[in-house]
C-alpha cells in the first residue's frame, strides 16, 4: 500500500538521501559525474532543503511503500504569481520504479493543484531523461525546449512541459 504525506524539515535528510541514490542512476548517461555532484549539492544541500520546505506555497511530498520512503515530489503553488502549480522535483528510487509510486505522487500533486485553484501543472525535465515519457503518459505536453546555463559552463537541456487541469 502506497501512502503519501507532506514532508517537514525533519525529513530533509531523507529527501537528500533519496536524491543521492536516485540521481546517479537517472543522470549517469546525461551529465558528467562532476556535474552530477555539483548539481546534487546545489539542489540538495541541507540549508537549501530546509529553506525550501519552510517556504510558503512550497511542499515536499514523500511516498511510502510499507513504511519505507521510496520517493518524493516537490511542488510550488502560484508559480511566478500565476495560477500554476510547479512540479520542481519528482524522484522514485530505482528499485521502486514501475510500482505505481510516481503515478501516486502525480495524483496527489494534481489533487493539491486543483485544491489551490491552479489551471495547470508545469515542469522542466531533461530532454535526454526518459522521465519525459512518464510525464507524457500523465497528460503533460511539451511546450518548448530551453537551455539553462549553470556555473562552470554546465548546461541543463530541458523540455518545459505542462498539463492543463
Amino acid at each position: 500500500m502506497i501512502s503519501i504525506r507532506k514532508a517537514t524539515t525533519d525529513d530533509a535528510l531523507l529527501i537528500r538521501e533519496i536524491a543521492y541514490k536516485t540521481w546517479p542512476d537517472t543522470y549517469k548517461n546525461i551529465v558528467s559525474e562532476i556535474q552530477l555532484e555539483y548539481m546534487l549539492e546545489l539542489f540538495y544541500n541541507q540549508k537549501i532543503l530546509m529553506e525550501t520546505i519552510s517556504k510558503k506555497n512550497h511542499y515536499f511530498l514523500l511516498a511510502f511503500d510499507q513504511e519505507i520512503c521510496q520517493g518524493f515530489a516537490a511542488i510550488e503553488h502560484h508559480y511566478l504569481g500565476n495560477e500554476i502549480t510547479r512540479l520542481n522535483k519528482l524522484y522514485v528510487l530505482p528499485e521502486a520504479q514501475g510500482k505505481g509510486i510516481g503515478r501516486k505522487l502525480m495524483d496527489e500533486v494534481t489533487v493539491l493543484a486543483i485544491k489551490r485553484a491552479s489551471s495547470a501543472i508545469n515542469l522542466n525535465v531533461n530532454r535526454f531523461n526518459k522521465a519525459h515519457f512518464f510525464y507524457s503518459k500523465m497528460g503533460f505536453s511539451i511546450l518548448k525546449e530551453v537551455d539553462i546555463e549553470l556555473d562552470f559552463g554546465y548546461l541543463m537541456e530541458d523540455y518545459i512541459m505542462e498539463k492543463y487541469l
